[in-house]
């Protein structure tokens, strides 16, 4: 039986220079690691109107259940100017006891350790009672259009059930073991243009300054006390992104304006609520103004939580044991595709130190690498085995 070394395979998925939404062939190359350890697999690409193409691959083995699904991407951010690196991001390179490369923390060593957790446990395990899927996307770092969000619902029209899910995202601050993420804040953008009426800047009042009313707005909306925070989540924050006023002449009124915002909200508030919310400020000062608007809006993803269960202190446990850090459960940080997934079935996040993800020298602690294979592996040993005692 096959046993995938991970800093072995680590390595080889560091070399597709698999860029968002580039497959660069890692999908079919994964796909083959899975189909010689007996997965069923599936390469599902998606394709939508003014979207790149993605492959995504689903795969199987067994046909029972409880079905534990392990989730991640392959996709990585651009490595910027190439000679800041002191490696070749595409050519992984191990030193001072670490992987470095793109991707190597961001998520492709996850990846790996999963596959060699699987194999080691299925060779230990040849007949156990259930199944172990893995959903990988190519879109978690792009648009996330053609990635996850789809193959969720291509899962639900198959009437595939996943009673768990698992997903390797780089969750720790600073030290392995240090944090599990059972939710995420929600995510809304809102990109506003506000239309006023162009002219002379020595008479005013034969124009209408929308630079001036787009400043009122922003003031407003920055200032509103969302919450206080919960148990569960820290407080609703709405940040200024982007101001943006396309004028090249200094004595001339603009005619628009435009900014973007972004709310990080937690499970106080829905993305419907707090558009009610901000388009009641919106109409209220534009009348005053007399000014027109226009707001468009992206959900990114709702507040999600899921209640701590035997599972997730299950797999607390195995980690604090593995590790010797006590582990938190939070709820910080940015989205992740658990936010898909959640639809379907409860799980919780969980992977290695993310301190140089999206940097220039992306690197893994070889350490840490191994370690996460050991947790992977003593948890599906925890959720099959043990759980059946």
């Amino acid at each position: 039986m096959t046993i995938f070394n991970e800093v072995k395979l680590a390595k080889e998925l560091i070399k597709f220079p698999s860029i968002t939404p580039i497959d660069a062939g890692i999908m079919k190359f994964l796909e083959k690691k899975l189909k010689k350890i007996g997965f069923k697999t599936r390469i599902i690409e998606f394709r939508e109107k003014n979207f790149e193409p993605v492959k995504n691959l689903y795969a199987r083995l067994g046909n029972q259940e409880p079905n534990f699904c392990y989730a991640g991407h392959l996709d990585v951010v651009p490595p910027g100017n190439i000679n800041d690196w002191t490696v070749n991001p595409f050519r992984p390179s191990i030193k001072k006891g670490h992987l470095i490369g793109r991707g190597a923390n961001d998520m492709k060593s996850s990846v790996a350790a999963f596959l060699s957790a699987v194999s080691n446990f299925i060779s230990k395990n040849k007949k156990f009672n259930g199944s172990i899927s893995l959903l990988i996307t190519g879109d978690e770092e792009g648009e996330a259009v053609n990635g996850t969000k789809k193959v969720v619902k291509y899962l639900r029209r198959k009437k595939e059930k996943i009673n768990f899910c698992l997903v390797g995202e780089p969750t720790n601050p600073n030290k392995l073991g240090e944090m599990i993420k059972i939710g995420r804040r929600g995510s809304l953008t809102g990109k506003l243009t506000i239309f006023g009426l162009q002219g002379h800047v020595a008479y005013p009042h034969r124009a209408n300054n929308p630079s001036t009313i787009i400043v009122k707005i922003l003031k407003e909306i920055k200032d509103i006390k969302f919450d206080k925070g919960t148990k569960d989540f820290q407080p609703t924050n709405l940040e200024v992104t982007k101001i943006n006023i396309d004028n090249t002449a200094d004595n001339v009124i603009p005619a628009t304006a435009d900014a973007t915002f972004n709310i990080r909200f937690n499970n106080k508030h829905s993305s419907k609520s707090l558009i009610k919310k901000l388009n009641k400020i919106l109409v209220k000062i534009n009348k005053k103004n007399k000014s027109k608007f226009k707001i468009n809006y992206r959900v990114s993803g709702e507040a999600f939580l899921t209640r701590p269960n035997k599972t997730t202190f299950m797999i607390k446990n195995i980690i604090e044991k593995v590790t010797n850090v006590k582990t938190k459960l939070s709820t910080t940080g940015g989205t992740s595709d658990l936010r898909f997934i959640k639809k379907i079935s409860p799980g919780l996040e969980f992977g290695l130190v993310g301190k140089t993800m999206h940097k220039v020298d992306e690197a893994v602690s070889i350490k840490d690498l191994k370690n996460l294979t050991k947790i992977y592996f003593k948890i599906l040993e925890g959720y099959f085995l043990w759980k059946q005692q």
